[in-house]
């Protein structure tokens, strides 16, 4: 760990050793990430980190199943996820909000029938 690195953890020095494994590796890149971060990045993450500490525990576990529903798509679905999600951030917020409105009276089937699924896994051929 580089010497910055150290100093950006340096919270976590008294109980490093007790952290699982798994925990320091992603403490370590976290701040690897940090440190490679303009100061507007490092302003926006914190606030998303502010407004994830606020959260509900209901509300967290929501975007952790989203997370990983996201996380659990092809390579290409995951590009066309983010894509129109980017494509909705850019809308006036008067079309976001008629959109969320539509989006509300849907029933759950409308919904399906919309919502991207994931891809079957490709098929193996036969050896």
């Amino acid at each position: 760990m580089s010497p910055q690195q150290q100093q950006l953890l340096h919270s976590y020095q008294e109980k490093w050793e007790s952290l699982p494994p798994e925990r320091q590796q992603a403490l370590a890149n976290g701040s690897q990430r940090w440190l490679s971060m303009t100061p507007e990045q490092r302003s926006s993450a914190q606030q998303r980190f502010s407004q994830w500490r606020a959260m509900p525990p209901e509300q967290q576990q929501v975007l952790r199943q989203r997370w990983q529903q996201y996380k659990s798509l092809p390579p290409e679905q995951q590009q066309r996820v983010r894509e129109s999600f980017n494509r909705f951030r850019q809308m006036p917020p008067e079309r976001r909000m008629e959109l969320r409105k539509q989006w509300r009276q849907m029933s759950p089937e409308q919904r399906r029938r919309i919502m991207p699924r994931p891809l079957p896994p490709p098929r193996r051929s036969p050896r």
